[in-house]
């Protein structure tokens, strides 16, 4: 794991929405826009320099390929991102995941899988997900 390149908080950031994007092996323009807007948008994304998601994409897409890959991204994005920032993350990945208007059953074990891994009480995951939900309704 020596090759996996450090990350910044916003890199921590930017991997946890390409994963929950990535887990149904198909990545939409959707969530793609999303992940953009998001990173062009936010404050937590001002002084971040966009032309690291690619970088930040490959080596999530690289730890997928390897056995224990998700394994060693939650570890990566736990060293990385403070703590304050685990509700912001997962609000990240549930508005990537809700983006394209369907949320896959892998795309829901992945959000699953960083509650649990970022230590998100499930009262303050249910909420994060119903603003989700709200923020991605259509007509």
């Amino acid at each position: 794991m020596s090759d996996t390149p450090s990350l910044t908080a916003q890199d921590a950031l930017c991997a946890v929405m390409i994963a929950v994007s990535a887990s149904d092996e198909n990545i939409r323009t959707a969530e793609l826009v999303k992940i953009t807007n998001i990173i062009n948008n936010l404050p937590v994304f001002a002084e971040y320099d966009a032309d690291h998601v690619p970088r930040v994409s490959q080596t999530v897409l690289d730890l997928f390929d390897q056995e224990d890959g998700l394994d060693a991204l939650f570890g990566l994005i736990r060293d990385t991102l403070p703590e304050r920032l685990n509700e912001t993350a997962y609000a990240l990945a549930c508005d990537v995941a809700a983006a394209d208007g369907e949320i896959a059953q892998s795309e829901l074990r992945m959000l699953e899988e960083m509650r649990y891994e970022l230590n998100i009480d499930r009262l303050h995951a249910a909420a994060i997900e119903r603003g989700a939900r709200a923020r991605h309704m259509t007509l």
